[in-house]
């Protein structure tokens, strides 16, 4: 397929904001709310597919939670993120989008506890001889007796704890998944659905990691002990630049563009209205896929739903996330991916040094480390100033004995809002209720981890981005053309 020039574009003379004359007029156009990693793939698809997209972005760059920030010469993703994936066509299409343009990066994890290093995924010997005998013998016992229970009896699986507990054993569950569970979530264990679990660390168990430690067994397919993963040098971001790019040779991607309200009539949306600076727009379309956060989508509805739905929406919540970034002239801290900080004592809960995972990362001779603290909007830690999470961060990275405040050359502090959905252990009910109310919407398509409020990782988020594109062009009886063939391949 080849791809087109963008048609002619409209500028309002009072502002700087250029919209595309289709983008304005064209009623059968695809409108895309949100420039995340599951947008842009559907954007991406359509566009290979020769439909007319529009896909709005509030933010001033793409990515959403997969975007990588330039600060000064170094580059860091909000949290440092590596793509992995099970599923063949995935990555296929993520390597197409790349143009084979990606590092391979071994995974090295840590648990720091105990003032000790415990290696993540488990390895056994490291954590007989890290702990005292008498923890490891506990740590073995409590895993036996909860096989034991199961054989007995199927346990009943309700909380985050019950799932651990029965995978890991009570002190496992006690050294490590509780205190970090509560430090991501904000909330205890025996609160938090089973789901979290099974999304986040899925199909590990206990023996899972012996078998792996000390046998060759076939772990490849579980996602949480992957040992290697594929990451583009310029930083995770660069998949969605390319897939900007791919699509900004036929249609429009706008940022700095917000979504103020969502118009329809008997279920059939009409138009969207959007503010960018100080213009105010009407677009109109004939589908509209939305990855932008539910709660949020709820509010913009006009007419607005019925008020149950409205209370339902409420009570879903999402976790946010501080990322705190320390510029140091030094070449290298670590050699790891990542390393955990379980205990409460320290207040951040995951760090990561991005020159290990490519070496574009930063300047020669410089490396930066990458502080990601976890909070509810409006509690005390989102309230602190960028000058106090810096200090904060400096003290406990220099009591870590990670750097010396004298090599310190400068730091930079991200906001990031809506970053993980909260799986309270009564959610599920007001989240399928607000789910089947949407379905009742004829052109309209949930998509994206804030989108569907699921802990989706960059390879569902995508997934879920063409499905809903392929499936957008079978109702409107396209066929695959060439140039999506990258999808399936």
């Amino acid at each position: 397929m080849a791809l087109q020039t963008p048609n002619t574009a409209w500028c309002d003379p009072n502002t700087n904001y250029t919209i595309a004359a289709r983008d304005r007029k064209d009623s059968k156009k695809v409108v895309i709310l949100g420039a995340g990693l599951a947008g842009l793939a559907a954007g991406y698809t359509l566009s290979a597919a020769d439909q007319a997209v529009l896909v709005l972005e509030a933010d001033s760059t793409v990515g959403g939670l997969a975007k990588t920030i330039r600060h000064h010469g170094f580059r860091f993703d909000l949290g440092g993120h590596r793509f992995f994936t099970t599923n063949r066509r995935i990555n296929n299409f993520v390597k197409n989008v790349l143009n084979d343009d990606f590092l391979v990066v071994p995974r090295k994890s840590k648990i720091y506890l105990f003032n000790r290093y415990f290696d993540y995924p488990l390895r056994p010997a490291n954590v007989i001889f890290g702990l005292n005998t008498l923890i490891s013998l506990r740590i073995i016992g409590d895993y036996l007796k909860e096989r034991v229970k199961q054989h007995l009896k199927a346990p009943d699986i309700i909380t985050l704890e019950d799932w651990i507990v029965n995978r890991f054993g009570r002190t496992m569950f006690n050294l490590y998944f509780k205190p970090y569970s509560k430090k991501v979530c904000g909330i205890e264990s025996g609160k938090i659905s089973r789901e979290w679990g099974e999304h986040r660390i899925r199909d590990l168990s206990l023996w899972t990691a012996v078998k792996r430690a000390f046998s060759k067994a076939d772990t490849k397919d579980i996602a949480t002990l992957a040992d290697q993963f594929i990451y583009p040098p310029m930083g995770i971001g660069q998949i969605s630049e390319r897939l900007r790019e791919a699509i900004e040779q036929q249609n429009r991607v706008l940022t700095k563009t917000t979504v103020a309200e969502i118009n329809h009539e008997d279920f059939f949306i009409k138009n969207v209205i959007v503010k960018n600076e100080d213009q105010i727009y009407k677009l109109e379309g004939s589908e509209f896929v939305s990855s932008i956060p539910l709660t949020n989508f709820i509010k913009m509805i006009r007419p607005c739903p019925p008020e149950d739905i409205i209370k339902a929406a409420a009570r879903l919540k999402f976790r946010n996330v501080v990322i705190v970034t320390i510029m140091l002239n030094r070449d290298r801290i670590t050699d790891n991916t990542w390393i955990y900080f379980p205990e409460k004592e320290i207040p951040f809960g995951r760090i990561h040094e991005p020159g290990n995972w490519s070496p574009h990362a930063a300047p020669k001779g410089k490396t930066h480390l990458v502080l990601e603290y976890f909070c509810f909007k409006g509690d005390k830690l989102w309230g602190l100033s960028d000058d106090q999470f810096v200090s904060m961060s400096l003290d406990y990275l220099g009591k870590l004995d990670f750097m010396h405040k004298n090599e310190v050359i400068d730091s930079c502090v991200v906001r990031v809002p809506n970053a993980y959905p909260l799986f309270e252990l009564d959610y599920r009910k007001y989240y399928i209720k607000v789910l089947k109310y949407l379905e009742s919407f004829k052109n309209l398509h949930i998509i994206g981890r804030v989108g569907l409020f699921k802990y989706y990782n960059m390879d569902h988020a995508i997934e879920s981005g063409t499905h809903v594109a392929e499936t957008i062009l079978e109702r409107m009886g396209v066929e695959k053309c060439e140039g999506n063939q990258v999808i399936g391949a």
